[in-house]
């Protein structure tokens, strides 16, 4: 591990027992969502939420509207498509995306379709 992939997991880890938000309270577990999912690329940038994410990782960009300001960071959702799912966690803002969609890392993605596809109808919720 380089010098800069273990001072970026420490600063992670930091981040993430440190930070604490006020925001909108979270959705209730029981909600469930639907909309479109999409991919990204992460490629280790920082995602909104302060920490890199690798494409292989599985992670989401949440809506505005869910993403309430930073107070879902660091949660798990459970995306549903055609008997496929995936838990994702929660790392990053889509600004582009419409209330209830959501864009996942392509690792995240492949597990429920291929690449290929590009867009699916799916639904999520808090876990």
């Amino acid at each position: 591990m380089s010098f800069k992939s273990m001072l970026a997991a420490i600063l992670a880890v930091a981040f993430i027992g440190s930070t604490h938000v006020s925001a909108a309270p979270a959705p209730d577990a029981a909600e469930t969502f639907f909309g479109d999912a999409t991919w990204y690329t992460p490629n280790g940038g920082l995602g909104a939420c302060g920490a890199p994410s690798q494409n292989s990782d599985l992670v989401v960009a949440l809506s505005a509207d869910q993403y309430a300001g930073g107070s879902n960071c660091w949660r798990h959702i459970g995306v549903h498509y055609q008997g496929q799912f995936v838990d994702a966690t929660v790392v990053d803002l889509c600004p582009g995306c419409a209330s209830g969609s959501i864009d996942l890392s392509t690792g995240a993605f492949e597990q429920l379709a291929p690449l290929s596809v590009g867009r699916l109808q799916v639904s999520w919720d808090f876990e």
